[in-house]
């Protein structure tokens, strides 16, 4: 085997872990990004979620899993929105 292949090798097995460490931090990147998201949220919407999904409950008969809660801030505004999937309403004959 060549210096010369020898050489190449050497600088190949530099670049690829070049190229995973890109990968590493573009990765690392995406993870504070959703990390930072998730710690904006505040702690009461969780037990807010609980607590609305319980009246729900008390008055319709819904899957806990239909219910969905999302805090949106735009322009300074906090936007809560609440998509709840209700049981078809039956007329009772």
């Amino acid at each position: 085997m060549s210096i010369q292949t020898q050489l190449h090798k050497i600088l190949h097995y530099f670049q690829r872990s070049e190229k995973s460490a890109k990968v590493a931090k573009e990765r690392l990147q995406i993870i504070i990004a959703h990390e930072r998201i998730e710690r904006d949220k505040p702690d009461y919407l969780q037990a807010m979620q609980k607590d609305l999904l319980d009246v729900i409950a008390k008055y319709v008969n819904i899957n806990k899993e239909d219910v969905k809660i999302e805090l949106e801030r735009q322009e300074g505004c906090s936007i809560l929105e609440l998509n709840v999937v209700l049981p078809a309403f039956q007329e009772k004959n």
